[in-house]
């Protein structure tokens, strides 16, 4: 098959990519740096040409609300108007488990903004809801940080390897169209506060760790089961503690 992935030279992308050429797919990354650019719609037609599925795994370069929103929306319709002109059979879109339970976050109701796009498209579709990978847990606790403390609420998480989350997005592109939502988690859940607790003992990172039950995540209010799969999900095979022995010294 042909399988265009959007975003496809990212995180998440370039693994996509090779694990569908592994498999024998014509897999084609669509970025800026390939000559496709979702919001103006430059090189989409090209590299849509002949497509089967269509990947999305693109991201806003901002987390504020309105430039995400602006860029889901442009993004997300100019992809989906493509795809019909190409008489693709399957679209295939990365989001986050609990988008719905975070409509507090500005970037959250962006993503909202996304999936209601893609599930009023003629084109037929799954959608991935991944857990937050373990390459995000710095990013998570320095958005927590104010004056060297770290804030974080008590809630649970169920952490991912990016890789694990590229194989899932891989095997649903293969698949048929699911018209609805797969989630997909790590194999152990922890607590946010004491996940980043832990991971900055161990990497000599003096900052202090405070619960704080009302302590906002990128905009959004925790409860305890936010940010951890609402049902069944697809579990990953690395663990975290495998994954930070494979992580390059620091």
């Amino acid at each position: 098959m042909k399988i265009v992935v959007i975003g496809g030279t990212g995180l998440i992308g370039s693994k996509v990519v090779s694990i569908l050429a592994e498999q024998g797919h014509e897999a084609v990354p669509a970025a800026p740096d390939t000559g496709v650019n979702t919001l103006t719609g430059e090189g989409l037609a090209e590299a849509l040409d002949g497509a089967d599925v269509v990947v999305d795994v693109s991201n806003s370069p901002s987390f504020e609300a309105e430039p995400a929103l602006e860029f889901f929306r442009t993004a997300t319709g100019n992809v989906l108007a493509a795809e019909e002109k190409a008489g693709v059979g399957h679209h295939v879109a990365l989001s986050v488990v609990g988008t719905q339970r975070l409509a507090e976050s500005g970037y959250m109701r962006a993503k909202i903004v996304q999936e209601q796009l893609i599930t009023e498209s003629a084109v037929p579709y799954s959608i991935v809801h991944a857990t937050q990978f373990f390459e995000f847990i710095a990013g998570i606790t320095d958005d927590a940080t104010h004056d060297g403390v770290v804030r974080l609420a008590p809630a649970d998480i169920q952490p991912i390897a990016a890789q694990d989350v590229s194989a899932a997005v891989a095997r649903v592109a293969v698949g048929s169209p699911l018209n609805g939502i797969e989630e997909i988690a790590g194999p152990e859940r922890f607590r946010l506060d004491e996940l980043v607790r832990t991971t900055l003992a161990a990497r000599q990172d003096p900052r202090e760790v405070r619960t704080d039950p009302s302590a906002r995540y990128f905009g959004a209010t925790l409860e305890e089961t936010t940010l951890v799969p609402a049902g069944e999900a697809q579990l990953g095979a690395t663990r975290l503690a495998d994954w930070q022995a494979a992580q390059p010294a620091r």
